[in-house]
């Protein structure tokens, strides 16, 4: 269980850590954007198309689409085709644990 270990001990000590941190900090980038955050909140409620995700953010389905693009190829998200519409969800339980914890962690007093 990681809440009983120290972050290094999760770690192979014969793997090269430091490709683990730089995964870590690009996963870290890719969640720092405001507007992917609220895709994945979004997401977190169960899959949808771009044009949903427009919709509730009212931006551009271009504008979406390369964020989605962004999360996708950090795997954070995945996607499916059904004929031409294309429908986005949460890559697994592991995205939306991050999600939760750093809502818990901020409303923590």
């Amino acid at each position: 269980m990681i809440e009983t270990k120290g972050l290094i001990q999760i770690f192979d000590q014969d793997i090269a850590s430091e490709a683990v941190f730089h995964d870590m900090a690009e996963i870290f980038k890719a969640l720092g954007d405001p507007t992917r955050l609220t895709i994945l909140a979004l997401l977190s409620t169960g899959e949808k198309c771009v044009n949903e995700l427009a919709d509730n953010l009212e931006v551009s389905q271009s504008g979406v689409s390369h964020q989605l693009r962004i999360l996708r190829s950090m795997d954070i998200v995945r996607y499916r085709k059904e004929g031409r519409e294309v429908f986005y969800s949460l890559a697994d339980e592991h995205v939306q644990d991050i999600l939760i914890r750093t809502v818990e962690h901020i409303l923590h007093e």
